[in-house]
């Protein structure tokens, strides 16, 4: 008899960096927007955003959903709601993770029939407007505490639009917590109530592990030139914080930035144009690696579309940016990122084939790809 041939081997199977947590449509919500990654000290990472139960406008009833994975992303545990106001809106997570291990939730609640454009006009009360809460996990996201209406210490009266990050938070070495924001101040006295309204930039502090909450900086420039909005923070190697946000506004390029040398009290400047990141007008997120020590940021590509999500690298603590990643040519709009491991950087952002909005995918990304 012929001898039975052996059999070839089987090359190894191709590494799984593309996978897709939510998807319009599936699991009781008609659109999942505003993503938010955090690593917890198990490793386990957590994916959150915003769950829109009927539509995919920006109010309207809107759950904090919330996915774990305990292998980097390469699978999903099933959905869980980590955050609901009922029938009304609970949105913009702002997740930390404490050193402790303990997970914060920080993020926004209002009436579900509170527009933008009712809030920016006054049309809305203080009771249905934006207010801020608080709750924690003390068994890797698996579970959370009753939340915590923290507004009377961060909201200042009058305000009327406001908005955490949307992304993660931070906690210092220190031990402070930072979580950036934005809010609109009312025309002055004597206007027409019709005159335009400019997002402004602030940024929440805890120095009691979340217990109590304090305002630090305020960017309140409302001549049109910066229009701080949806910011996200990093801590810097020399201690620094380095503030980056969306800019709404004429000034040269879609980005701002600025640094605090006192944990997020004070701004160094007022935030100044970032043109180096060219960018649409669209959220964008930043991680600081330590070793190596490399400061990151994603988002789209395109000045006038959201589209070609690419991360960037700057190595002088964000003054420039240099194009590192790309990771495909679709429509991409909001991001976070995450260090998944020793090895990987996690990026969870919106995407989709003939839109933004159709899934939120997230991408295993060596650590070699990004810093060389």
């Amino acid at each position: 008899m012929p001898p039975t041939p052996a059999t070839p081997a089987q090359p190894p199977a191709a590494p799984v960096t593309v996978t897709v947590p939510f998807r319009a449509g599936r699991e009781g919500y008609a659109s999942y927007r505003i993503p938010a990654l955090v690593t917890t000290a198990k490793g386990t990472l957590l994916a959150f955003c915003e769950g829109r139960v009927d539509s995919g406008k920006d109010w309207g009833h809107i759950d904090i959903v919330l996915k774990r994975s305990t292998d980097g992303g390469r699978t999903w545990g099933p959905l869980q709601v980590a955050a609901d106001n009922g029938a009304n809106l609970a949105g913009n997570p702002a997740p930390v993770v404490l050193h402790t291990g303990r997970i914060l939730l920080v993020h926004v609640r209002s009436s579900a029939a509170a527009s933008e454009d009712l809030i920016l006009t006054g049309k809305v009360s203080d009771a249905d407007g934006r207010r801020v809460w608080v709750q924690h996990s003390d068994d890797d996201g698996l579970t959370w505490s009753a939340p915590r209406d923290i507004t009377a210490q961060v909201k200042q009266p009058g305000w009327r639009w406001y908005a955490t990050t949307p992304g993660h938070g931070i906690q210092l070495t220190g031990g402070r917590i930072v979580v950036p924001g934005n809010h609109t101040v009312p025309p002055a006295p004597g206007g027409t109530g019709a005159e335009p309204q400019y997002n402004c930039g602030h940024c929440l502090l805890s120095d009691d592990l979340g217990e109590t909450w304090y305002l630090g900086y305020l960017d309140q420039n409302t001549d049109g030139y910066i229009n701080v909005n949806e910011t996200m923070a990093a801590e810097l190697p020399d201690g620094r914080v380095y503030f980056n946000a969306r800019n709404d506004s004429r000034s040269p390029g879609n980005r701002a930035d600025a640094h605090s040398t006192d944990g997020g009290r004070t701004l160094v400047l007022p935030f100044r144009p970032q043109a180096g990141l060219a960018a649409p007008v669209c959220q964008g997120s930043v991680l600081q690696l330590r070793n190596p020590d490399v400061l990151l940021y994603a988002g789209p590509a395109l000045t006038d579309a959201r589209a070609l999500m690419t991360v960037r690298a700057s190595h002088d603590d964000g003054t420039t940016w240099s194009p590192v990643f790309t990771a495909d040519g679709l429509p991409a709009a909001y991001s976070d990122l995450t260090r998944a491991d020793q090895r990987t950087v996690g990026l969870l952002y919106e995407t989709g084939d003939f839109g933004a909005y159709e899934r939120i995918a997230f991408r295993r990304v060596p650590v070699t790809r990004l810093t060389g």
